[in-house]
């Protein structure tokens, strides 16, 4: 390897791990306030694992507060996604890499082993790159072929920073507060046909727009 290279190579994992030490530390000084948190208890306490679904724009708060827990994730093989894989893997993530345009199958494949291996599986359904709000398959597919449910969670982000992504993504102020909304658990019949599927894949992505709205209502409250 060329001594460029090398020098490339350094700044790159040294960036990273800033980058990590940095988004830890933001995500630590948050006011995080979770609206029908007894839902995750009640599947807890029963030993149940699950889907958790959030949009895009706002999944750095919705990764945290599921560190260090037995959760798989699914990240793209992008650049991007890179990154995010390097973060989630600091905060105790079982990373499955792939997207609806590379690597899908498999990937949705490996995050039903991991859910019927008594993982909680979190989700962006607009990722990697959109539509924006557009809730795709995955989340809904996974719990059909587990019989584990789907939480969907809105979340709002009180004083934040938006990045010019394809989605706008959101990145909360230090000290911020922070509002999620979650839903009660939605589960998906594993005989569904694929009319069914995807009516219930729509009500997902209504539903998780709604608590979208609803969560930043709350600040107001």
């Amino acid at each position: 390897m060329k001594l460029k290279e090398v020098k490339r190579t350094v700044l790159r994992v040294l960036g990273n791990l800033l980058l990590n030490f940095l988004l830890d530390l933001l995500c630590r000084t948050l006011r995080i306030k979770i609206i029908n948190e007894q839902v995750i208890d009640s599947l807890v306490k029963q030993n149940k694992n699950f889907v958790f679904a959030f949009w895009h724009r706002t999944m750095l708060v919705p990764w945290f507060i599921n560190s260090n827990k037995k959760f798989a994730a699914l990240t793209s093989l992008s650049k991007d996604g890179d990154l995010l894989a390097n973060l989630l893997d600091k905060w105790k993530y079982q990373v499955v890499r792939g997207s609806s345009s590379r690597g899908g199958e498999d990937a949705l494949s490996n995050m039903v082993e991991y859910a019927k291996r008594d993982y909680s599986v979190a989700i962006t359904p607009d990722g990697p790159r959109g539509p924006i709000f557009e809730f795709k398959a995955g989340a809904v597919i996974t719990a059909k072929r587990t019989g584990i449910p789907v939480v969907l969670a809105g979340t709002y982000y009180l004083k934040k920073r938006t990045l010019n992504s394809w989605d706008k993504m959101e990145i909360p102020k230090f000290f911020s507060e922070v509002y999620i909304k979650l839903s009660e658990p939605i589960y998906v019949e594993s005989d569904l046909n694929y009319d069914n599927t995807s009516r219930i894949i729509k009500e997902c992505e209504d539903q998780l727009n709604k608590l979208q709205k609803e969560a930043e209502e709350l600040n107001k409250d």
